[in-house]
């Protein structure tokens, strides 16, 4: 039974998953991740510890598929095995339909940044296409939050704004407009952080940088898909894991007639995608 590893090396963690594949069969291998100062550490600990865990010898892999902005450290074969560099953004695209089961959709990977990949199968085809980003991601949560607030974890902002009010931070449409007929939702944001009041403590404040962040990403992702004419988009990576930015796509759902999806496994998307890119190199 042969395996093939991918890897996703990021700017802070690398993320690792496997499928074992027999005859047509393919099986996945729980993914997990580790977190290191530099590339090469984070790879060969995120290697040892995957096939540690999952008893696997060299032997048992086929080969090793790398993506990530850290992929470019990797020169070398990983303990004499084959490796390949994938393209990140066909990576992220890949992992999206993967994990939900569609043909089509806008896949966003939310990672320190956040990328926007147009994503189908057709006609027995792939298509993969890049469709920009922005630089607000989870980088911006924990900047600002360590700026603002003094956090330096993401789980620690969480708890933050588990109990955080954005009635004292943002501006919302029905606070600048009483006109019943107002053709968008008046609980929508007209301005973040537009009403940041005196009284406003750092739950409040770690909540609206969280929602900052999140809607600027749903809109942008809102944009994208109007574009190709899709009404599904695929979230992925590790911001998907946190509750408060969850909440806003299930919010902005009905305003916008897009469905936000957050599959299983969201925040391995772009690894998996990395390992089943196998499949079109032979």
């Amino acid at each position: 039974m042969r395996t093939v590893i991918g890897i996703d090396v990021g700017g802070s963690t690398t993320k690792i998953v496997g499928f074992r594949q027999n005859e047509n069969k393919s099986e996945l291998i729980e993914p997990l991740f580790v977190r290191a100062t530099d590339a090469i550490t984070s790879v060969y600990g995120a290697f040892g510890k995957f096939t540690l865990q999952n008893d696997l010898a060299l032997d048992d892999i086929d080969r090793v598929l790398m993506t990530g902005v850290g992929a470019s450290y990797m020169d070398k074969p990983i303990y004499s095995l084959e490796c390949r560099k994938i393209s990140e953004f066909e990576c992220v695209g890949r992992g999206g339909l993967y994990l939900s089961g569609l043909d089509e959709a806008i896949v966003v990977s939310m990672g320190t940044g956040t990328a926007l990949i147009y994503a189908a199968n057709k006609n027995g085809a792939t298509e993969m296409k890049y469709l920009g980003g922005t630089g607000v991601g989870g980088g911006t949560l924990l900047g600002l939050s360590r700026r603002m607030l003094g956090v330096d974890t993401i789980e620690h902002l969480e708890q933050l704004a588990s109990e955080g009010d954005l009635e004292n931070v943002d501006l919302r449409i029905r606070d600048i407009s009483k006109d019943n007929n107002f053709q968008i939702n008046a609980n929508l944001t007209a301005s973040n952080f537009g009403k940041l009041s005196d009284i406003a403590n750092n739950n409040d404040i770690a909540l609206g940088i969280s929602n900052m962040v999140a809607e600027t990403i749903a809109m942008l992702s809102v944009f994208a898909a109007r574009s190709f004419n899709v009404k599904t988009v695929v979230l992925t990576g590790n911001l998907t894991t946190l509750p408060s930015v969850a909440r806003v796509f299930e919010g902005l759902e009905k305003n916008f007639g897009v469905k936000f999806i957050i599959p299983e496994n969201a925040q391995f998307a772009t690894v998996i995608g990395a390992a089943l890119a196998d499949k079109e190199l032979k």
